[in-house]
Protein backbone atom coordinates (compact mmCIF):
# COMPACT_ATOMS: atom_id res chain seq x y z
CA UNK A 1 0.00 0.00 0.00
CA UNK A 2 1.83 3.56 -0.98
CA UNK A 3 1.66 5.93 1.53
CA UNK A 4 1.15 10.16 0.76
CA UNK A 5 4.40 11.63 1.46
CA UNK A 6 4.09 15.11 3.25
CA UNK A 7 5.18 16.99 -0.04
CA UNK A 8 1.73 15.42 -1.79
CA UNK A 9 -0.17 16.36 1.44
CA UNK A 10 0.70 20.09 1.32
CA UNK A 11 0.59 20.05 -2.57
CA UNK A 12 -2.94 19.19 -1.95
CA UNK A 13 -4.33 21.41 0.66
CA UNK A 14 -6.34 24.41 0.73
CA UNK A 15 -6.97 27.00 2.87
CA UNK A 16 -10.86 27.91 2.79
CA UNK A 17 -12.37 31.32 4.81
CA UNK A 18 -13.24 28.89 8.04
CA UNK A 19 -9.55 28.24 8.43
CA UNK A 20 -8.58 31.71 8.88
CA UNK A 21 -10.74 32.61 12.21
CA UNK A 22 -9.45 35.84 13.78
CA UNK A 23 -5.99 35.98 15.51
CA UNK A 24 -4.73 33.25 13.08
CA UNK A 25 -0.95 34.65 12.09
CA UNK A 26 2.38 34.07 10.47
CA UNK A 27 5.31 35.59 9.74
CA UNK A 28 6.86 35.93 6.06
CA UNK A 29 10.80 35.13 5.18
CA UNK A 30 12.62 38.57 4.63
CA UNK A 31 13.99 40.62 1.62
CA UNK A 32 16.58 43.71 2.02
CA UNK A 33 15.71 46.67 -0.01
CA UNK A 34 18.58 47.45 -1.79
CA UNK A 35 20.35 50.58 -4.17
CA UNK A 36 19.28 48.76 -7.41
CA UNK A 37 15.37 47.89 -6.20
CA UNK A 38 15.31 52.19 -5.47
CA UNK A 39 16.36 52.51 -8.80
CA UNK A 40 14.32 50.52 -10.65
CA UNK A 41 11.48 51.82 -9.01
CA UNK A 42 12.00 55.41 -9.61
CA UNK A 43 12.87 54.30 -13.22
CA UNK A 44 9.57 52.19 -13.85
CA UNK A 45 7.48 54.71 -12.27
CA UNK A 46 9.06 57.70 -12.70
CA UNK A 47 9.00 58.91 -9.29
CA UNK A 48 12.80 60.51 -8.80
CA UNK A 49 11.44 62.44 -5.89
CA UNK A 50 15.25 63.79 -4.60
CA UNK A 51 14.60 62.10 -1.67
CA UNK A 52 14.88 58.53 -3.13
CA UNK A 53 17.22 59.74 -5.44
CA UNK A 54 19.84 62.24 -4.26
CA UNK A 55 21.67 61.16 -1.78
CA UNK A 56 23.29 64.40 -1.19
CA UNK A 57 19.54 66.17 -0.91
CA UNK A 58 18.77 63.55 1.90
CA UNK A 59 21.38 63.93 3.74
CA UNK A 60 19.22 67.26 4.66
CA UNK A 61 15.84 66.01 5.36
CA UNK A 62 14.44 64.65 8.54
CA UNK A 63 15.43 61.30 7.48
CA UNK A 64 18.97 61.99 7.00
CA UNK A 65 19.59 59.87 4.12
CA UNK A 66 17.58 58.84 1.14
CA UNK A 67 14.35 56.19 1.78
CA UNK A 68 12.82 53.17 -0.35
CA UNK A 69 9.73 54.57 -2.37
CA UNK A 70 6.52 53.85 -0.21
CA UNK A 71 4.91 51.71 -3.04
CA UNK A 72 7.83 49.93 -3.44
CA UNK A 73 7.86 48.46 -0.06
CA UNK A 74 4.13 48.19 -0.36
CA UNK A 75 4.92 45.87 -3.14
CA UNK A 76 7.81 44.21 -1.59
CA UNK A 77 5.07 43.31 1.41
CA UNK A 78 2.99 41.87 -1.90
CA UNK A 79 5.50 39.56 -2.54
CA UNK A 80 6.40 38.24 0.51
CA UNK A 81 3.23 37.64 1.47
CA UNK A 82 2.33 35.85 -1.99
CA UNK A 83 5.58 33.86 -1.08
CA UNK A 84 4.51 32.40 1.70
CA UNK A 85 3.15 28.82 2.20
CA UNK A 86 -0.06 29.82 3.59
CA UNK A 87 -0.91 32.63 1.21
CA UNK A 88 0.00 29.39 -1.49
CA UNK A 89 -2.42 27.56 -0.28
CA UNK A 90 -5.70 30.42 -0.27
CA UNK A 91 -4.77 31.25 -3.78
CA UNK A 92 -7.31 28.51 -4.96
CA UNK A 93 -9.83 29.95 -2.79
CA UNK A 94 -9.19 33.67 -3.20
CA UNK A 95 -11.87 35.11 -5.19
CA UNK A 96 -10.74 38.87 -4.55
CA UNK A 97 -9.02 41.54 -2.91
CA UNK A 98 -11.41 44.02 -1.91
CA UNK A 99 -9.20 46.63 -0.49
CA UNK A 100 -5.98 47.52 0.76
CA UNK A 101 -4.90 50.70 3.23
CA UNK A 102 -1.45 52.19 3.71
CA UNK A 103 0.31 53.33 6.11
CA UNK A 104 4.01 54.13 6.67
CA UNK A 105 5.03 54.90 10.32
CA UNK A 106 8.72 54.99 9.56
CA UNK A 107 10.81 55.33 6.78
CA UNK A 108 12.45 52.08 4.91
CA UNK A 109 15.85 52.72 4.38
CA UNK A 110 18.55 51.45 1.61
CA UNK A 111 19.95 48.46 3.09
CA UNK A 112 16.83 47.91 5.81
CA UNK A 113 15.47 44.49 5.63
CA UNK A 114 12.04 43.82 5.64
CA UNK A 115 9.95 40.58 6.81
CA UNK A 116 5.70 40.61 7.61
CA UNK A 117 4.15 39.47 10.06
CA UNK A 118 0.20 38.81 9.38
CA UNK A 119 -2.62 38.68 11.31
CA UNK A 120 -6.32 37.42 10.32
CA UNK A 121 -7.89 40.34 12.11
CA UNK A 122 -11.64 40.37 10.77
CA UNK A 123 -13.77 37.05 9.41
CA UNK A 124 -17.65 37.56 8.54
CA UNK A 125 -20.01 35.86 6.62
CA UNK A 126 -21.21 37.01 3.23
CA UNK A 127 -24.91 37.14 2.13
CA UNK A 128 -23.28 34.33 -0.19
CA UNK A 129 -23.21 31.37 1.68
CA UNK A 130 -20.47 30.13 -0.57
CA UNK A 131 -17.93 32.96 0.38
CA UNK A 132 -16.85 34.67 3.30
CA UNK A 133 -15.12 38.40 4.45
CA UNK A 134 -11.43 38.27 5.61
CA UNK A 135 -9.26 41.28 7.13
CA UNK A 136 -5.35 40.60 7.29
CA UNK A 137 -2.73 43.40 9.14
CA UNK A 138 0.00 43.17 7.73
CA UNK A 139 3.21 44.71 9.07
CA UNK A 140 6.38 45.50 6.99
CA UNK A 141 8.86 44.88 10.36
CA UNK A 142 12.91 45.69 9.66
CA UNK A 143 15.94 44.15 11.17
CA UNK A 144 15.93 46.67 13.89
CA UNK A 145 12.04 45.68 14.69
CA UNK A 146 10.29 48.56 13.86
CA UNK A 147 6.94 48.45 11.74
CA UNK A 148 8.18 50.76 8.48
CA UNK A 149 4.56 49.97 6.94
CA UNK A 150 0.92 48.68 8.00
CA UNK A 151 -1.36 47.25 5.37
CA UNK A 152 -4.56 46.40 6.59
CA UNK A 153 -6.43 44.24 3.13
CA UNK A 154 -9.82 42.93 3.18
CA UNK A 155 -10.41 40.11 0.85
CA UNK A 156 -13.45 38.04 -0.55
CA UNK A 157 -12.39 33.64 0.18
CA UNK A 158 -14.59 30.46 -0.72
CA UNK A 159 -15.85 28.87 2.00
CA UNK A 160 -14.48 24.94 2.41
CA UNK A 161 -18.91 24.17 2.15
CA UNK A 162 -21.55 26.70 2.08
CA UNK A 163 -23.07 27.75 4.90
CA UNK A 164 -26.57 26.16 6.42
CA UNK A 165 -29.42 28.74 6.62
CA UNK A 166 -30.09 28.10 10.43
Amino acid sequence: MATTSIIEQVAGSSIYWEDLPVGTSYTTSSRTITEADVAASAALTGDFNRVHVDAEYAKGTIFGQRIAHGMLVAAFMAGLTSRSIPNQLMEGALFSVLENRLKFPKPTFIGDTIRVEIEVVEQKQTSRPDRGIIGFMRKAINQRGEMVAELAATCLLKRRAPAMAS
